[in-house]
């Protein structure tokens, strides 16, 4: 019982966490990953395809508009209001479902394409997710992945922001293994055939410097608010913290003012 009640507990903080702030603004800088996946994945009409972490649907859309037919699912039901306001300026139609990564509501082998751009990786069991991963996907199916890597600057924000974060709670895994080749590999096992992966960089523009981009995380990105909300009775860790996200920033700026993202593009197919 105490673990079931442990578990509902870190699932709602999950949920409250991706609907603090805004992310569909940072769901909309990123959205090249999902239509880069959708294309690395060869999504095409006729196809059930499941998006998984789906957010604001940035993959799903892109299916979607592929003419596969898509649901996009997510643990955090405000992502899922606003992909809906989104697919329907797009001209997309597919289903929006709340669901758990780690105990997806569907049966085994019902997609023919299972793919997470950027939100898989976020389920803290990763063992857990990837099990569901192939589960639901059909044999000869497809599994794709989009997901930041440990060295880029996604997971070096994680990197930094971790000595000032809360303890994670047992058994939580750092989001940014899934972009490391061999942790994912060995998730999914020899459940998975052809593997093919590719690093790739999204490039990003939009910050003058390290404090705008701080600034913009600071107030809409949940991962960070919730470490800084953390903070809240320790001005000067907060200091601290804020220096270290505006000077990882600043080294990441090219003298054009850019950015490069690194994410690795992870295609396989289930056994």
């Amino acid at each position: 019982m105490t673990d079931t009640v442990a578990l509902s507990d870190l699932k709602a903080r999950h949920r409250a966490m991706w609907a603090a702030g805004d992310y569909p603004a940072v769901a909309e800088v990123v959205r090249p990953l999902g239509e880069d996946l959708v294309a690395a994945c060869g999504v095409s009409a006729g196809q059930r395809v499941l998006d998984v972490g789906a957010g604001t649907g940035n993959a799903a859309i892109a299916a979607a508009l592929a003419g596969a037919d898509v649901v996009a699912s997510d643990l955090t039901p405000e992502l899922l209001d606003v992909g809906r306001r989104v697919a329907a300026g797009r001209g997309a139609d597919l289903a929006w479902e709340q669901a758990d990564a780690e105990a997806l509501p569907y049966g085994d082998a019902s997609f023919d394409v299972v793919l997470s751009s950027i939100g898989a990786m976020f389920a803290p069991h990763h063992q857990d997710c990837a099990d569901e991963l192939v589960r639901v996907t059909r044999p000869g199916g497809t599994i794709g992945l989009a997901s930041w890597t440990p060295r880029g600057f996604i997971g070096q924000m994680f990197a930094t922001m971790r000595p000032y974060a809360p303890a994670p709670p047992p058994g939580a895994q750092p989001p940014p293994l899934w972009g490391d080749e061999e942790h994912v590999r060995a998730l999914l096992g020899d459940r998975v055939r052809d593997v093919r992966t590719q690093v790739r960089t999204l490039p990003v523009m939009g910050f003058a410097d390290g404090e705008s981009f701080r600034a913009y995380f600071a107030s809409r990105y949940g991962p960070t608010i919730v470490v800084r909300r953390s903070l809240a009775d320790d001005p000067e860790r907060l200091a601290a913290l804020d220096a270290a996200l505006r000077d990882l920033a600043d080294r990441s700026l090219d003298a054009d003012g850019a950015m490069a993202w690194e994410y690795l593009l992870l295609v396989a197919t289930r056994a």
